[in-house]
Formats: structure tokens, sequence, C-alpha cells
């Protein structure tokens, strides 16, 4: 499969624009296979101007036509998928049959937005005078920009285009550098559907200095980030100088609660698969294994094998179960955190080291006996691996699971209703998965609490995200 030249989209045109370019890299081979090019502040500026004329445009029209050309698009991307797919592969690395699967999700989103947006309903409020009404009316909040991640270069950027256009906004996009032509593909789709001219731009750069000129701008009235802790914080300040809305979709670290009543090597199998997903470079992924003592061996022994079952490769390779890290970078930290955790008592019990010398492959690995103090503990670590702790019982589970301050996802097996009950109500997290692992879906709400983040991308929240109400009230 032959990887895509990456432009960016201004202004209704595709433009390698003023800025430069960087090289992209395929993390299976470490070979570069594009340029990813960079916008300038001139070109910004031109995206801007454009997504104050495209959001004038998109949200004259109605909600059916809007839903009309998202449907367009969303049958493009059914087209293409399998194109889009494998460029996702070359340029992030993970299993083509997760990007085929990512790409249906992507098109699930864009269906799911489009449907929903016509319904943006107000409500009529009776008048507390017979000659008085008042109309609640429900409206696009305007044009909004969006910072999205490199891990899911499909779902991260879907979530921003297709409820931002379904509410009628327009949206002005920066995906990852690293990997561009999914995005790029993605607004191809919709450009060739008839979204008019600026209503969906596509930029790339350096991303403080985009971020900061984007945010900048009075144009903008809203931004949607997903990204790490560190840099949401600091994108809600920029942000704050145009009272802009935001929603942060940040950092997790997602406990996985296995209580003694459940059932091992399902338990095994189901978050095991959810660990190494994506190499493990997932915000929702299982990330602190808490297992009550009375099933914990059968637990490590079912996990650590479900780990050895994986088979590492190219993403392009139709066995390969787990591809490499994003990037070179990422094997560093993936070590640090294994030797951390040695050091403070840990057991590795399969992995703990990078495979070959080509590429950015990095063990599935399970550490057992990881205390609270190790480092992997309080650190997301976003990579294959999987630290498992004994805990003597329900109390010391729900006091672990919510010692830290993010709430992005968490995980539960338990066939106790009493116990199903609590985790419904103590755990703190955005979303809980309880004897699943299958926690997003278009129409379900996506975020995160604490230092997570806040609001929401998904389901009619995701929506409302981008819209605003007014008031009028009438005599007549």
């Amino acid at each position: 499969m032959i990887y895509t030249d990456v432009n960016m989209l201004i202004d209704g045109a595709w433009t390698k624009g003023t800025g430069g370019d960087e090289p992209i890299f395929n993390p299976a081979t470490g070979e570069v296979i594009g340029r990813t090019p960079h916008a300038s502040a001139a070109d910004l500026d031109r995206a801007l101007d454009a997504a104050e004329r495209g959001f004038r445009e998109w949200s004259g029209m109605s909600p059916h036509a809007r839903q009309q050309v998202m449907e367009g698009a969303a049958r493009n991307l059914e087209a293409r998928k399998v194109e889009i797919a494998a460029w996702c592969t070359l340029e992030m690395g993970k299993p083509l049959a997760e990007s085929m699967a990512e790409m249906d999700f992507v098109i699930g989103v864009i269906r799911w937005c489009g449907e929903e947006g016509r319904r943006a309903y107000g409500r009529v409020i009776p008048g507390r005078a017979a000659d008085h009404q008042y109309l609640a009316l429900v409206e696009p909040v305007g044009p909004a920009c969006g910072f999205a991640a490199w891990n899911f270069p499909g779902t991260n950027v879907i979530r921003k285009i297709a409820h931002a256009l379904g509410a009628g906004c327009s949206m002005l996009l920066k995906p990852s550098e690293e990997t561009p032509a999914t995005a790029m593909g993605i607004a191809a789709a919709f450009h060739d559907a008839g979204v008019p001219a600026g209503a969906l731009q596509i930029v790339f750069g350096n991303p403080p200095e985009v971020s900061s000129h984007l945010l900048a701008s009075p144009i903008l009235k809203k931004v949607s980030v997903t990204g790490s802790i560190p840099v949401g914080k600091l994108l809600v300040k920029q942000a704050a100088d145009t009272l802009k809305r935001t929603t942060m979709e940040l950092g997790g670290h997602a406990p996985v609660m296995i209580f003694a009543d459940a059932d091992v090597e399902e338990a095994a199998k189901m978050f095991g698969g959810a660990k190494f997903r994506n190499a493990g470079q997932v915000c929702v992924s299982p990330t602190r294994f808490l297992v009550e003592e009375a099933v914990y061996p059968q637990f490590v022994e079912a996990l650590t094998a479900f780990a050895e079952s994986q088979v590492v490769g190219n993403g392009m390779d139709a066995a390969t179960t787990m591809g490499p890290l994003v990037a070179e970078r990422r094997i560093d930290v993936m070590q640090a955190l294994v030797d951390d955790a040695v050091a403070h008592g840990a057991r590795v019990t399969t992995g703990g080291h990078r495979i070959g010398n080509v590429g950015s492959f990095y063990a599935p690995t399970v550490l057992a006996d990881v205390p609270d103090t190790a480092a992997i503990m309080n650190e997301e670590p976003f990579g294959p691996l999987a630290p498992v702790s004994p805990v003597s019982g329900p109390d010391e589970m729900f006091a672990r699971a919510n010692r830290l301050n993010v709430g992005l996802a968490a995980f539960a097996y338990t066939k106790d209703a009493g116990i199903a009950a609590r985790l419904r109500r103590e755990v703190r997290a955005g979303m809980t998965g309880i004897n699943t692992a299958m926690i997003s879906l278009p129409e379900t709400p996506f975020g995160g609490v604490d230092h997570s983040g806040y609001g929401h991308e998904g389901g009619i929240e995701g929506l409302a995200a981008y819209q605003q109400t007014r008031l009028v009230a009438e005599r007549l």
C-alpha cells in the first residue's frame, strides 16, 4: 500500500502552505514515508477568515441539508475506508484490522451526528401573562477549532469534525503532525461531499505556535482538545482570554477492579484485549489492575498467558495483533516505568523489553505485585504495560481505584449486584465499564472528571457542546 501525499485544506483548497514541513515516519520500519506541511501565521489567518465565512454559509443551511452533506461524506468514506485505514496503519502502526474498525467508527459518528443534528430542539415556555410567550432557541455557537492527538488518527479527528458540523458550526482542526494522512482522508470525504469552503479546514504546524495563534483569535468561539493534562491546562488558559467555550478530553489512568467472584479467564481476555489494543496507546486503556487476593494468582497467570499470545509485528501483516509504539521516543518511557516498578518490588511475568532494533516495538508486559509507590501506578503509561496488584477486599479496592486525581475511565468485573451498585455510585470516572470494556459508541457521552477534563464528545452531550441557547420573550 502506497502512502499518500499530505496536504492541508484551507478555504476549500488543498495546499502545502508556506510554513515548511517535517518528516512522517512509519513506526514499524523507522522509514520516512512522507512529509507533513506546516501552516505559517499568514496561512492560519486565511483559515480563520474562511472559518467565519464558512460558518455563515454552513449554519445558514437547514439541518436537513447539512445532514445530506454529512451522509455523502459517510458514503465517500465507505468507498475509501480500505485505503485510509492503510494510511492510518502506515503512519501510526496499529494493526490494519484495528484501523478498519476505527474507520467504521468514524463513519458511524458522522451518520449519528448528521441525523441528531436535525433534532436541535428548543422549547416554548408558557408565559405568566396570557399575551406573552417565551422561546428558548438552540443554535450553533460559532466557528470552532479542535486539536487532536495521534493515537486514534480517525476517532479523535471525527469526534471534533462531526459534532461541530452536526451542530451547524464550522471546524478548523489541527490534527497531529505524526498522523496527518488519516485526517486528510476524512476531510477529503467531506470536501468532496460538498461541505462549503471554510466550513471544514485542516492545518498542521508547530503545536505551540498554531494553538497560541488560533486561540488568540476572537473569530473562534469554541475549542475542543484531545491531549495530555499539561497541554489541556495550557490551552484552557489561552482560551480564557477570549472566553472560548472549551471541551477537554485529557489523560486518564483507568483502574481495573477484579473482584473475587469474577470469571478470571474471561476477565483476563476481555481487559487484556483492551489493554494491548493499539499497543496500549489508548486514553481509556486499562492501566491499573487491582485484583482481590482470592483470585489474584489465577488472574496474573491468565493475563500473562494472554499477553504472551499476542503477535507483535508490522500492522500491515494480517497475522499481527499488536503493532509498534508510535515513535522511538516511547521505548525509553516504557523501559523506565518497568525498571522503576522492579526497583519497587514488582515482578515481570512476561515482556519488559524492546523487541528487535528496527521499528519501535515493545513486548506486551505484565508486572505483578506492583505497589502504589511505583511510578506506573501514578503516571499513565500509554503503552503495552499491565501492572497488577493484590487487594484485600472491596473497601480497599474502591479506595485505591479512586486514589488518583484523574477519572476518565474505570473497569470492573463482578457478578455481585451489590458490588455493581457500589461501582455505579462510588467510582470517580467519567465512564465505567462493568463486565465490559466497550464504553464508547457514537451515541454515548465520552469524557472524564477531575483532571481528566470536562465536557463530552459523543452523544447528545457532544452536540450540545457546540450549541448555545438564546431566550426570546415576546408580547403578542
